[in-house]
Formats: C-alpha cells, structure tokens, sequence
C-alpha cells in the first residue's frame, strides 16, 4: 500500500548516449522502462514524479517534472526532485533501473536519514530535505558528482540485494537479462 508520507521520482533526464534512444521509451515484459518504474514507486509512494528535461518531449503516463538545468547530472534531477515533491522522504529511482522492487525501495526509506543509498552510489536512494541545502551548494558550485556530495550527509549504506541494482545501459541489457 502506498505510503502518503513518501513521494517518489523517477528521473528521466539523462542523456542515454551509450543506449541510442531515450532509455524511458524501451520496453521490457511489455511495459517501457518509464511505465516500470512509475508503477514500482506508486507501489510505495503517495506522490510519484517524473523529472528530467521537458525539451526532451517524452511521451509518458505523467508531466516530467522539468529539472531547469541544462546540465544533464543526477545532482541536477535530485536537487529538482526535493524541490518538486511534497514529502519530507523522496525515493529516487533512475528510469534504467529495471532491478528495483517495492520492498528495496522501503528499505531506503526506512533508513534514511539525510539519506540512504546501497553500496553501488548514490542512486537509486532515498533523500530527506535537510540534504537540500549540501546538493544546492554542490550544484551551484558545479560540483556535479552526486557521490560526492552524499559524503557530506548522514547517509547509511543499506545492503540491497544485487538483482535490485540491475541496471540498463545499452539495448542488449534488456534481452540478457537473467
């Protein structure tokens, strides 16, 4: 059930060079990779954006969110997401991310503390607003690595299982999938 407390982004603005299309618009098990995720957040989340480039023009089931940034960076679609949402608590879920399920979603979010994110980076994970302020810093500055900047937060590790963090990088990924 849907946690009104939780709102969910899924960001949609990178750039898929190695892809060769937009990665939101491929379809696996019958559904784009965009209609994947939306659905696996609103399993867990009250609220449920989609941000990324609105120049982009995709055709998805919601408004993306535009990040009003012409740099294409995670940091840029997380500091727009926080801005964006209503909850306290936002987990952000890249759209190639086609391991993620509810459960591991609930995972970070219980964690979170400024945030939460798995051994593998920072995304996907979970953020509160009292990281804003670091990631709008490290933005303005043009310090782009959202790595980075979740070492200057109160951001636990949360062990999740490796199928969790499968992501897609090029077309190939979504036929060899195991």
């Amino acid at each position: 059930m849907a946690d009104p407390g939780l709102s969910g982004v899924l960001l949609v603005g990178g750039a898929s060079t190695r892809f060769g299309s937009p990665k939101a618009l491929a379809r696996l098990d019958g559904e784009t990779l965009a209609e994947r995720g939306l659905r696996v957040l609103g399993e867990v989340c009250g609220e449920v954006l989609a941000v990324g480039k609105a120049a982009d023009g995709l055709p998805l089931p919601v408004a993306v969110v535009d990040d009003g940034n012409e740099v294409r960076a995670p940091l840029v679609g997380v500091v727009a997401g926080l801005r964006a949402a209503a909850a306290e608590v936002v987990l952000f879920l890249p759209v190639d991310n086609v391991g993620m399920d509810a459960a591991a979603l609930l995972e970070l979010a219980a964690a979170c503390r400024d945030a939460a994110v798995p051994p593998t980076g920072p995304l996907p994970g979970a953020y509160r607003r009292s990281a804003l302020p670091v990631l709008e810093r490290r933005l303005a500055a043009g310090e782009l690595r959202l790595r980075d900047a979740v070492e200057e937060l109160d951001a636990p590790v949360v062990d999740l299982d490796p199928g969790a963090l499968v992501n897609v990088n090029e077309p190939a990924d979504l036929i060899d999938r195991p």
